[in-house]
């Protein structure tokens, strides 16, 4: 008779389902934030960390993320001249924003900000 690890393993007793809240316990409000100048960007996550310390929310960050860069190069002429081209090129700024455990309140604040044109915002709850 073969004896196997699995019949002598003890089984641990199972965990109690904690109450379901609205909020989970270690509820995080993910905040990107992306413009194409560096100084309205700084200026706009100053301002939601502003908002954020109003109510006493712990935050983390800003983390600044790799700037994004489009390039694309043109011919200057229509028709001829192929070795005259021009470059451009477009930088995208990036900053990260955690809010642990965010208050209904943090929350309502920051619906509520005016920023700049050209400063784009995603928030995430995770």
């Amino acid at each position: 008779m073969a004896t196997t690890k699995e019949a002598s393993v003890k089984k641990a007793p199972a965990k109690k389902a904690a109450p379901k809240s609205d909020v989970p316990a270690e509820a995080k409000l993910r905040i990107r934030v992306r413009a194409y100048e560096h100084k309205i960007l700084d200026l706009s996550v100053k301002q939601i960390m502003d908002t954020a310390n109003r109510f006493d929310a712990k935050i983390v960050g800003p983390v600044p993320l790799p700037t994004e860069i489009k390039r694309w190069t043109v011919n200057r002429s229509t028709f001829v001249h192929k070795d005259a081209r021009e470059q451009f090129e477009m930088r995208i700024h990036k900053r990260l924003i955690d809010i642990l455990n965010p208050n209904p309140k943090v929350i309502e604040a920051l619906t509520n900000l005016n920023l700049p044109s050209g400063v784009t915002i995603d928030v995430k709850m995770t």
